[in-house]
């Protein structure tokens, strides 16, 4: 199958005309998702300066792409975190873990500087969307 590019609806306003990016793809086995941000429904980032909230709506645009692409958290192989500042992994870690209770995927959480001075957390994903009752 060829790659198909995934645009959820509620992403809508990603990637802005000078990131040429797309928010998620598929080669109808493994679904990547691009580094997501905690950019909001209205392209503002939400939760400037509360790494919670940059986490919560970061992992809510990360599962906008698995949703649309057909996959689920459960689906989730791997994620990357980039950092803005290590002290912040903590409170990172317990909204992770919120939304990744059992069997979380495989991580990678390093600190990086990030594109946008106000961001503090993007996260990448990779999932599988193999179903052992499908040829």
């Amino acid at each position: 199958m060829p790659r198909t590019v995934i645009r959820p609806p509620s992403l809508s306003f990603q990637p802005r005309p000078t990131f040429p990016y797309s928010p998620g793809a598929t080669d109808g086995r493994l679904v990547y998702t691009a580094g997501q941000v905690s950019w909001g429904p209205d392209g503002n980032l939400v939760g400037v300066g509360d790494i919670v909230a940059q986490t919560r709506q970061t992992l809510s645009n990360v599962m906008a792409v698995l949703e649309t692409a057909g996959a689920t958290l459960d689906d989730v192989l791997k994620c990357n975190v980039y950092l803005k500042d290590m002290g912040d992994f903590q409170a990172m870690n317990a909204e992770f873990a919120r939304v990744f209770p059992n069997d979380p995927p495989a991580r990678t959480t390093v600190q990086t500087p990030l594109s946008d001075p106000e961001m503090l957390v993007e996260i990448e994903a990779v999932a599988s969307l193999y179903r052992a009752d499908t040829p």
